[in-house]
């Protein structure tokens, strides 16, 4: 009776989570299945594949659309967002970690103060500040309507800096000493044994940087002043909000917006894994 009874509860079990599974899956499959049906079969919620995924491509890659310069221009603030965010914050991750000062703990808890600040009650003196950098010949290149205003915000969080510190702490410092009485300088430890040591901690900022960065909208829709620096959630909400939707196009950029973020996520799954958990390889 008792063996019994200990199925009945793991089948009760699996029933639950193959539910749960189901309506968080649910979403996406309306989705794909949205991607291969006409407008009008998509507002009649037909839940069965159509043949219109061709149709709803066309549609997307005309020129007035704005998707492919969308997608380039994020697929650019991306990978420049991605690349410099985890050279400077592990930098600072490691400084902090490394080297001892009186001044560290209060600068390093200063900086965690900055994580409960919302991004919407520096929004306007933020805007103001890039719209200054305008004026000067130099600093056009990071200035409204630019790329680089999009990007520059993001290169240091506080978080991802809070996220290579905890992480450091577990890199042996012993390992360190004697690198640097082998003659290594504190840059080529960086590179050549702390990096090497901590990639899953790397995986694990570059997946939480890469996801900040690819669905990053409000900031964006500050400073793009023009269509030729608009990013891809600006295009999918553009997209939606039009008086003619063409949902079967929309839910087809929806589907191409979301496969390089699932697609970065499996890809480093078990780096992730190892890195949110402090783990060194």
């Amino acid at each position: 009776m008792g063996k019994t009874k200990k199925k009945v509860i793991l089948a009760i079990e699996y029933v639950f989570l193959c539910f749960v599974s189901f309506l968080c899956a649910f979403p996406f499959l309306w989705m794909i299945i949205g991607a291969t049906n006409t407008s009008s079969d998509v507002m009649r919620n037909k839940m069965t594949f159509g043949s219109a995924l061709w149709n709803n491509l066309q549609t997307l890659l005309q020129p007035e659309k704005g998707f492919v310069t969308g997608l380039s221009n994020t697929i650019i603030t991306t990978v420049v967002t991605t690349l410099l965010s985890l050279l400077v914050c592990s930098l600072a991750g490691y400084s902090f970690t490394m080297y001892r000062s009186q001044k560290r703990e209060k600068l390093f808890n200063i900086l965690l103060l900055t994580m409960m600040i919302p991004f919407s009650s520096i929004m306007v003196p933020l805007y103001r500040m890039f719209a200054q950098m305008n004026k000067i010949p130099v600093l056009k290149l990071v200035g409204l309507n630019t790329l680089g205003a999009m990007i520059l915000p993001s290169v240091s969080t506080a978080f991802l800096i809070f996220f290579f510190r905890q992480n450091a702490k577990s890199f042996s410092k012993e390992l360190a000493e004697a690198a640097r009485i082998d003659g290594l300088g504190e840059w080529a430890i960086f590179f050549k044994i702390f990096f090497p040591v901590m990639r899953s901690t790397f995986a694990t900022g570059a997946i939480v940087s890469f996801m900040n960065s690819w669905n990053n909208y409000l900031w964006p829709l500050l400073v793009a002043q023009s269509p030729q620096v608009r990013t891809l959630p600006m295009v999918l909400s553009a997209l939606g909000q039009s008086y003619t939707a063409d949902y079967g196009a929309l839910m087809t950029a929806i589907v191409i917006a979301t496969l390089p973020s699932a697609l970065v996520y499996f890809l480093m799954q078990k780096e992730f894994v190892a890195g949110m958990t402090g783990a060194v390889k």
